[in-house]
C-alpha cells in the first residue's frame, strides 16, 4: 500500500492512465472525537491531462465508525463515490500529490448528521426516551433540565407584540 498517490506527469501518456490502489488510514487526519477512519481509501481512477489541468474520474471509497445523532452509538458506514471527478491545476509541475484531493473529496461527503439506519448494517434509530424532557418517566436517574416558564428573557418580547397598536 502507497502512502500517498503521486502522479508523475512525464511519463502519463497522452491518452491516460488508470491508477488503482489504497491510501492508509493515516491520510484523514481526522480530530479526536471526528468520525474514525476503519479501513483504507480505495480508489480506481482515470488520470489524464489536458493543457495545465490533470482530470480524474472514477471510483473512492473509504469505511468509517460515525457516532449517531439519535442514538449516540457507534455504527460503520462506507462513504462510496462511484462517479468522482477531480480536476487539479499542474502548472509547471513534472508531479503531481493528489493524496489531499482525494482525502478531501471524502471528507465533503460525510454525513452531515451520521444517523445509523444510512449505515452499511442499517440499525433501528429511536432516540432514547430517557433523553427526552418530554413525558420523561419518573426516577430515570437523568436531571431535568429547566423548564420554559422559569426563563424571563422570553417573556419581555411578549409586550412588544402591543406596540403596532399604539403607532
Amino acid at each position: 500500500m502507497k502512502d500517498r498517490l503521486r502522479i508523475d506527469l512525464t511519463t502519463l501518456p497522452e491518452e491516460g492512465k488508470r491508477h488503482a490502489g489504497e491510501l492508509p488510514t493515516s491520510v484523514f487526519d481526522l480530530p479526536e472525537g471526528d468520525a474514525v477512519p476503519l479501513g483504507p481509501l480505495a480508489y480506481d481512477l482515470w488520470v489524464q491531462r489536458f493543457g495545465c489541468e490533470l482530470l480524474m474520474t472514477g471510483t473512492l471509497e473509504a469505511p468509517f465508525e460515525f457516532t449517531c445523532v439519535r442514538t449516540l452509538h457507534p455504527y460503520r458506514q462506507t462513504i462510496r463515490l462511484p462517479a468522482a471527478a477531480l480536476s487539479l491545476d499542474v502548472g509547471q509541475s513534472t508531479e503531481i500529490d493528489a493524496t489531499e484531493a482525494l482525502r478531501e473529496e471524502i471528507l465533503i461527503h460525510f454525513p452531515v448528521d451520521p444517523r445509523c439506519d444510512l449505515g452499511d448494517v442499517p440499525e433501528t434509530c429511536r432516540i432514547d426516551p430517557r433523553y427526552l424532557s418530554v413525558d420523561k418517566p419518573v426516577g430515570d436517574g437523568l436531571t431535568t433540565p429547566p423548564r420554559a416558564d422559569a426563563d424571563d428573557r422570553w417573556s419581555a418580547l411578549d409586550g412588544l407584540g402591543n406596540l403596532k397598536d399604539q403607532l
